[in-house]
């Protein structure tokens, strides 16, 4: 008999839900993993700009998930965009905690066109920018900006994927992490 691992995702965006509950399907098999995504505000920008302000967003609503519901995970990712001296990218925050240990993540980078960071600074949101640049509907809650701009080879969730995979480490080998 499988026990019941509860994760509480601090999103509503089915994008979000399905990364970490991948992920926890693939580190716990033999755990029945009931991930359920919540609404938990960010308290930065609906679009954060710079690495800071885009971590302490996903910090906030790991936060707020822990003080309002029982997990044994918490679990948030926050996308943001940043100019940096290479040029214009978006990527996201992860951060995983179980109550005891609060782990932080970064995805990789995806290059933007200037155009479309101009368009963040100037208060607009990735996905609304997106959905204007190639003509789709609610595109952050499907392939992203990600998806767009790579022909589908990469998505908005297997980035998430790969930042949260990599998060969970310290969790795995608490041990060495702890040394």
């Amino acid at each position: 008999m499988s026990s019941l691992l509860k994760v509480i995702v601090g999103s509503k965006n089915p994008v979000k839900i399905n990364a970490a509950k991948h992920i926890f399907t693939m580190y716990f098999p033999n755990n029945t993993i009931d991930c359920l995504g919540v609404n938990a505000p960010s308290n930065v920008p609906d679009q954060p700009i710079g690495e800071d302000e885009t971590r302490i967003g996903a910090q906030n609503r790991v936060n707020y998930c822990k003080k309002h519901y029982q997990a044994d995970y918490y679990v948030a990712m926050e996308g943001g965009a940043e100019q940096f001296s290479y040029g214009a990218a978006t990527f996201a925050y992860v951060v995983i905690d179980n109550a005891t240990e609060q782990v932080v993540g970064r995805s990789s980078n995806l290059p933007l066109p200037n155009i479309l960071f101009k368009a963040l600074l100037n208060g607009e949101e990735l996905g609304d920018v997106m959905d204007k640049a190639f003509n789709t509907t609610n595109i952050k809650q499907k392939g992203g900006a990600i998806g767009l701009l790579t022909n589908n080879y990469a998505t908005r969730e297997s980035t998430y994927t790969q930042a949260l995979t990599l998060a969970m480490a310290p969790f795995l080998h608490s041990d060495l992490y702890r040394k």
